[in-house]
């Protein structure tokens, strides 16, 4: 019988990947629907190396940026490493790379389209980054994925810097705490010619920031910017369902 895993080989040299033990590879593109199809298989899918690789990104990428823009505030930061994660993000690259055409998949999975799902793309790319870790270390992801990251990151730094606070707050809490920030009016002191208005954003039962201004606009804008500044020490409030 032919090995059907011949096409890894040049799927990894057409990417600049080489892999010590290439059933890492075969690990990383192999999708639990190939495994639920053959079940006489003695490996595992990619799943485990996606959260690993998952952990291994937002390091390597906080490092980054930490060290590429050392006056940039903490939340501009965490913003801009929220848009090089992100699914559409992995999935584009995982599209440059042709993972899709070369991952193992159920035929029921592959035929309602799964070879080009962006959740799918995402987990491999992920898969991919967790096997090479295991295979070469940090050094060996950071020398594949930074190169491909700086391509994707011009536009995420105009995209991040372009938004105002409270849209780029919204987008860290709903992905971090899944929870839409509010914002209250708590106190209004002056004449009515010159007001000063103070503001607190909170985000389920937990005030993140606090912002003063001329008017409630932008004493929200400056709420939200106080929370972003500080949102590296935020609690982790439980969600409920």
């Amino acid at each position: 019988m032919p090995d059907p895993y011949d096409n890894l080989h040049e799927f990894a040299a057409r990417n600049d990947l080489e892999f010590n033990e290439p059933a890492l590879l075969r690990m990383a593109l192999t999708h639990r629907s190939y495994l639920n199809e053959h079940t006489d298989l003695d490996w595992e899918d990619n799943e485990r190396l996606e959260f690993l690789g998952d952990a291994v990104l937002d390091f390597l990428l906080a490092e980054h940026l930490f060290l590429s823009f050392p006056n940039a505030p903490e939340g501009e930061l965490t913003a801009l490493r929220a848009a090089l994660v992100c699914r559409d993000t992995l999935a584009r690259l995982a599209r440059n790379l042709a993972i899709g055409p070369a991952l193992l998949m159920g035929h029921g999975e592959v035929e309602t389209g799964g070879r080009e799902r962006p959740a799918t793309l995402c987990a491999t790319f992920e898969a991919l980054v967790g096997a090479l870790y295991l295979d070469q270390g940090l050094s060996a992801v950071s020398a594949w994925v930074l190169p491909m990251m700086d391509g994707e990151l011009t536009g995420a730094r105009a995209e991040v810097i372009d938004k105002d606070p409270k849209s780029r707050l919204q987008e860290l809490a709903q992905g971090r705490l899944g929870i839409t920030p509010r914002y209250r009016t708590v106190k209004a002191l002056g004449p009515d010619h010159a007001k000063t208005f103070t503001v607190e954003v909170t985000i389920g039962e937990t005030v993140y920031g606090h912002g003063e201004g001329p008017n409630k606009q932008i004493a929200a804008q400056r709420a939200a910017l106080d929370a972003l500044e500080h949102s590296a020490d935020w609690p982790r409030p439980a969600i409920e369902d």
